[in-house]
């Protein structure tokens, strides 16, 4: 009887530092979203490093684009570009970005991106197409970065590793 009432003693105590836990990380996320402001950054376009160097893909996709952060996890995108077949693309996506870390005072989260796009000329003719990618952001107090990685969409598209170099505005 001894044994059984210990080990519930010590599981309600798991318990509690469990539900205390995540309190204290709720509470964490209410006051870092009641901290946040929106913020504006531009782009200079993507730079995509191909994995199948043998292909004739471009890889400087200078353009212009802009990401407004809505909340911590939630982002829009838009832009335009110069792609990997060198015609131009159009591009509105969102970003959820659930994980977030803070090394050294600098804001890291990742997550997925939903994009929507267009202008790949062996790809539906150059039509719209919609794409999910990872998404790692670094970002500073004004400069940041996205680290993606493009899937292989289509035979005639590849797959590319992309950084995108942003200056936040706002």
């Amino acid at each position: 009887m001894t044994q059984c009432r210990t080990k519930l003693a010590l599981a309600s105590r798991s318990f509690f530092g469990i539900v205390l836990g995540f309190g204290m990380t709720v509470s964490g996320a209410r006051a870092a979203d009641a901290e946040f402001s929106r913020q504006v950054w531009i782009n200079p376009g993507i730079y995509s490093y191909h994995f199948d160097r043998s292909a004739d893909f471009r890889d400087n996709n200078i353009g212009f684009g802009a990401e407004v952060l809505l909340a911590p996890d939630h982002a829009v995108m838009g832009g335009t570009f110069i792609n990997s077949q060198s015609a131009r693309t159009h591009y509105g996506a969102y970003q959820w970005r659930p994980l977030h870390w803070q090394p050294a005072g600098i804001n890291v989260s990742a997550g997925i991106i939903l994009g929507a796009f267009d202008g790949y000329p062996t790809y539906r003719n150059g039509g719209w197409f919609i794409a999910p990618m990872p998404v790692l952001a670094i970002e500073g107090d004004r400069v940041g970065v996205n680290l993606s990685v493009i899937p292989k969409v289509h035979e005639g598209m590849g797959a590319a590793m992309a950084f995108q170099v942003k200056l936040r505005v706002w």
